[in-house]
């Protein structure tokens, strides 16, 4: 039993999920434990999401495509973090650039069928 090949694109896109989850564990886990929570409520509620596509994974267009959904929440958390936290601007970048690759992997997975000819008269 053979497993169909993983396009180039969803190789990028599921490295890009992974490094996503593993800096959650690091930014909240690690580098910058949060105050007022425990750190085990944080992680739960930052990398749980990452890792819910998992049910998926078996079509890893489909995984990515909740991935891609689920960065959007991870985008806006890097936006803000960026804009309102100094000491942890680059981890907040880092963050954008990732969810801004996973968005971009599953536009150029997407392939759009050919439209048939017009005809001219």
């Amino acid at each position: 039993m053979s497993a169909t090949p993983i396009a180039t694109t969803y190789r990028v896109g599921l490295a890009t999920w992974a490094a996503l989850a593993l800096l959650q564990l690091l930014w909240h886990g690690w580098l910058f434990p949060a105050r007022g929570m425990p750190v085990a409520v944080v992680l739960a509620i930052t990398v749980i999401p990452l890792l819910l596509p998992l049910l998926a994974i078996r079509d890893a267009r489909r995984a990515l495509l909740w991935v891609g959904i689920l960065s959007l929440f991870y985008f806006c958390h890097g936006i803000a973090e960026a804009w309102s936290s100094p000491s942890e601007r680059v981890l907040a970048w880092i963050e954008i650039v990732l969810t801004l690759t996973l968005i971009g992997t599953l536009g150029a997975g997407v392939r759009r069928k050919a439209r048939p000819a017009r005809s001219s008269g």
